[in-house]
């Protein structure tokens, strides 16, 4: 049976130095799967009511287009994390690029991936919130590091 490492991707820094630590601690024979979310922005674009203000509505349809160049982003930066752990000597038929719009919240939509997949280890960059938006906020990765019972979690920064 092999082993199965999920990445959580998107296009930071730190997600390219989660693929950077996976090509250098983990053997090739691991199966990688790069797991995006993308933020759903469906919803706003279908919007259409009298109580919207003329500046939305005049910049509605820059917004919508916002998901599909999100999209493309992140598809780049999985490819890119592709190649990197292909130049390290994985095995191209063992890595996965998965994109997904998002369902839940990004966190969760990460953690049920990890659990539905049965992955041993999630990898993930940590993202750089001040002290306060992290109180206030959360960051994702905080959220499926606490939220992640069960599984091995590590965080790249």
């Amino acid at each position: 049976m092999s082993k199965k490492i999920l990445l959580a991707m998107d296009d930071s820094d730190n997600a390219m130095r989660a693929v950077e630590y996976i090509a250098a601690s983990f053997k090739p024979e691991y199966d990688v799967t790069i797991f995006g979310v993308i933020p759903d922005t469906a919803a706003v674009c279908d919007m259409n009511s009298p109580e919207l203000t003329p500046f939305f509505l005049s910049q509605q349809g820059i917004f919508c287009t916002m998901e599909d160049k999100k999209r493309e982003l992140v598809r780049d930066a999985a490819e890119k994390g592709k190649a990197v752990l292909m130049d390290s000597g994985f095995d191209e038929k063992r890595i996965t690029i998965k994109i997904e719009s998002r369902k839940k919240s990004i966190a969760r939509d990460i953690i049920e991936e990890a659990r539905s997949g049965s992955y041993d280890t999630v990898v993930m960059g940590r993202r750089g919130l001040s002290s306060l938006e992290e109180i206030f906020l959360g960051s994702v990765s905080q959220k499926v590091l606490h939220a992640s019972k069960g599984l091995t979690v590590i965080l790249v920064t």
